[in-house]
């Protein structure tokens, strides 16, 4: 690919600065409007699909807000990129050689200075999470690797749909896993007080709809039901429980539980069901919540 006018996205007229490096580069932004993002369905992890369209084709809007410097691979979301914590920038800086190894052993022709292809993407996010492993508690680190993790984890998928000879649903897998266990830390950070999930900006997770903390409740109780260990019984069970009280805190009382969303009310109450059911239980999300 090379850097043409796709009518899809652009690329910046002022180059930005790395903070890491200083390097000057050119981020690549979508385009919005005349039928660029025809509306799908969303699904039970709350991801938008889209249509394609007959002249852009796929539109895959994920694979572009994480900002990434294509010499040293520093990624951040955008208001974290440029304002980030000077002492986790340093530390970033001395991680980049690990950091360009890791990445490059899942894809070995990245290129940041062209145009995104849906690889870009899940390297992004995959470098995101690496990134924010050094930022402090005031960026809601934790609750940001897990949100990366599961959009890598959508656009692993996708890269299957069109690969599906080099086995993307497993790496999909393993992402999964990765934001089931960073959703969970973050629900525990903040109950505990340790990280508040408050300041981390758009709580998505895609990007038409923030589900706020709602929707973080919800994935961490079905990324635990889908991807949580399974050897172990006794284990599984005391996981479950878990999930089943932090699905129930959806749901309030009267008129509070009747203005959230439907998207998160019908299919927290299909996983809550789905839990209770595989530990031989009762099914009452509403009368769970009041001693979730």
């Amino acid at each position: 690919m090379t850097r043409e006018d796709t009518g899809l996205t652009f690329f910046a007229k002022k180059a930005d600065t790395c903070p890491v490096c200083e390097t000057q580069f050119r981020r690549e932004e979508m385009r919005t409007g005349r039928g660029r993002m025809i509306a799908g369905n969303l699904t039970d992890e709350l991801r938008r699909t889209y249509e394609p369209s007959q002249k852009y084709g796929e539109v895959y809007p994920l694979i572009y807000p994480v900002v990434v410097c294509p010499q040293c691979y520093y990624a951040a979301y955008q208001r974290d990129f440029f304002e980030a914590d000077p002492s986790a920038l340093q530390r970033i800086e001395g991680d980049t050689d690990r950091r360009k190894e890791a990445v490059e052993k899942l894809f070995s022709d990245l290129d940041f200075s062209d145009l995104r292809r849906l690889e870009e993407g899940v390297a992004s996010y995959f470098l995101a999470s690496s990134c924010y492993d050094q930022f402090p508690v005031e960026y809601s680190p934790t609750f940001k690797q897990g949100l990366s993790c599961l959009r890598a984890a959508w656009l692993c998928n996708d890269l299957h749909r069109k690969q599906p000879e080099e086995h993307y649903d497993y790496l999909a897998l393993v992402f999964y896993r990765k934001a089931r266990f960073f959703y969970i830390l973050a629900v525990d950070h903040e109950q505990n007080g340790t990280e508040q999930l408050g300041v981390g900006g758009n709580l998505g997770p895609d990007l038409d709809k923030n589900f706020g903390y709602d929707g973080v409740l919800y994935l961490s109780g079905l990324l635990e039901y889908r991807y949580g260990p399974k050897s172990d019984p006794e284990r599984r069970a005391q996981a479950l429980e878990r999930a089943k009280r932090t699905i129930a805190r959806i749901f309030g009382l009267g008129k509070a539980s009747r203005s959230k969303p439907a998207a998160i009310l019908d299919n927290a109450r299909d996983v809550y069901r789905e839990i209770t059911a595989e530990l031989g239980q009762e099914s009452d999300p509403e009368q769970d919540a009041g001693g979730a």
